[in-house]
């Protein structure tokens, strides 16, 4: 049988249209494959100043396709998806706590870089990171974990870090990754709108074959500050931080970034960092320099974020008024920013007040304190049990000793991922919540579920410095105490011996320091 030449050519044309019509149902354009994307990270925020020490199961690592949970923009159908074949390896992300233990470090990170080597190689690394782990033995955990990859993985791949604004960025983290962002909200309302972003432009940096920036403009400030001071809810962090979008969205520049810093850790690296990345050199170093200047000149103007008091002031402010409920924040022990969790000084300063001694007492919500041998007798006992047993100070002791909670069970929840297990146990007409292991209550429903209802209580006490936005909606009032604990907001009392120095506030005196942009080499040089 004989085929024609016209014949011939149909085919090729058909069998050209099969194969473009298969690579567009994959999201990709003919002839081009799609770039291999890794996704790895740990992310811990860790106070130097704590007796607590993180192990590896605070983390709760996720591996392969679980870490996909992290990320809602990325599900199966999503388009940011489809951009890319995915090796997620190992993302684990930690409640704030004390130092990470070295053993710990080393079992992470040395799972993570083999499960990074088992794809390889990759065009580009999505890493993501707090930025202000503290491990023993090491002054910069994120950037020897980067530099670690670098190692195993080599230098020609995009590397795109995503950061807390609490982070810390050293020289070395700035010059080992390529692109790099953090959250522009504090609290972090953007968190999952950075992430994306920093893995937007990563895709599109490979995409369009721009590759790696050709610029880092790399500038530390000497000011360290806490979170309670520097919300962008006000003055003069809302205004700061406004000033970035415009600078990240010129032709030009890929990302800018103003790092508060981390202010409970002692270490040459805790310290505020704004970094500007892209391919206008003028550009870049211009945007950082502005960004920078701005910090330095609004550094005197920063306050607390609401009214701080004592805890005895804030309680009497709390009992004389009508608004419910109103929300005291103990402070120095808030676990959200790595304290220990299990300071018992506020709950004693509180049992001890008359007030709270009554049934029918100023009805008073305290959240939380740890304690396991309690928890274990509260299920023995049961939900409407009397109970006689301590709880509390098992890992910080410095300030009041375990206290003795002798009350009512009014309920008893399993199965929360931080606390395990919940016990409601009501003493006077305090209800404190007593868990298994710290947990942080940030939602309404992390009281709901235990039969508490914090919009019709008195006062709510929660371990926590500025209120996260749904009890910042559901207080009548609220103050912020300043309590004793590993977050101690008085940052004068934590004695710090390694940071650098001159360091504002620290050093209110201070000269002003040369802010100029300093220009960070390739992360393949």
């Amino acid at each position: 049988m004989k085929v024609s030449l016209r014949n011939i050519n149909y085919i090729l044309i058909a069998f050209s249209l099969l194969i473009t019509i298969a690579c567009n149902q994959r999201g990709d354009k003919p002839g081009k494959e799609l770039p291999r994307i890794a996704i790895a990270g740990l992310a811990i925020e860790s106070s130097t100043f704590s007796p607590a020490q993180s192990q590896v199961d605070a983390f709760h690592a996720r591996r392969g396709d679980e870490v996909f949970s992290y990320y809602p923009f990325m599900h199966q159908d999503s388009t940011t998806r489809k951009r890319a074949e995915w090796f997620p390896a190992l993302r684990g992300h930690a409640l704030p706590g004390g130092i990470v233990t070295k053993e710990a470090y080393e079992l992470l990170v040395g799972e993570m870089i083999e499960r990074l080597e088992e794809n390889a190689p990759y065009d580009g690394l999505f890493f993501d990171i707090h930025g202000a782990m503290s491990v023993v033995g090491l002054d910069d955990p994120e950037g020897d974990m980067i530099s670690r990859i670098r190692e195993t993985l080599g230098k020609d791949m995009l590397i795109s870090t995503s950061m807390d604004l609490h982070g810390n960025v050293t020289e070395q983290l700035a010059q080992k990754t390529d692109l790099i962002t953090c959250y522009r909200m504090a609290p972090h309302e953007d968190a999952i709108e950075s992430k994306k972003r920093a893995l937007v432009n990563l895709l599109d940096r490979i995409e369009s074959g721009k590759g790696k920036p050709k610029y880092k403009a790399w500038i530390p400030v000497p000011i360290l500050l806490p979170g309670e001071k520097t919300s962008t809810r006000i003055e003069p962090a809302k205004s700061l931080y406004a000033k970035v979008p415009p600078l990240a969205n010129q032709v030009g520049v890929i990302d800018a970034a103003i790092w508060i810093g981390y202010a409970w850790a002692d270490a040459p690296r805790n310290h505020a960092v704004v970094m500007v990345t892209g391919d206008d050199k003028e550009k870049v170093t211009t945007a950082a320099e502005e960004l920078a200047q701005s910090f330095w000149n609004v550094r005197k103007e920063f306050e607390f974020v609401a009214p701080v008091a004592t805890l005895e002031e804030s309680l009497d402010m709390a009992l004389e008024s009508d608004k419910k409920p109103f929300i005291i924040s103990d402070m120095g022990d808030n676990p959200t920013a790595g304290g220990a969790g299990d300071v018992t000084w506020t709950l004693q300063q509180i049992l001890a007040r008359p007030e709270f001694k009554n049934d029918d007492g100023p009805s008073l919500i305290y959240a939380s304190i740890p304690g396991p041998e309690f928890i274990e007798k509260a299920v023995e006992a049961g939900v409407g049990a009397e109970i006689s047993r301590k709880a509390g100070a098992a890992v910080d002791a410095r300030y009041a000793p375990p206290i003795e909670l002798s009350g009512t069970i009014e309920a008893i929840e399993h199965g929360d991922e931080d606390a395990e297990t919940e016990v409601v146990v009501k003493v006077g007409s305090v209800q404190v919540i007593v868990t298994k292991k710290r947990k942080p209550y940030h939602h309404e429903t992390d009281f709901t579920r235990l039969g508490l209802n914090p919009r019709e209580s008195d006062i709510v006490v929660v371990k926590i410095g500025y209120l996260v936005p749904e009890l910042y909606i559901m207080r009548g009032d609220w103050i912020m105490a300043l309590t004793p604990g590993g977050v101690d907001q008085d940052l004068h009392r934590l004695g710090y011996k390694h940071i650098k120095r001159p360091m504002f506030p620290l050093d209110k005196d201070m000269n002003d320091p040369d802010l100029s942009a300093r220009l960070v080499p390739p992360s393949d040089q």
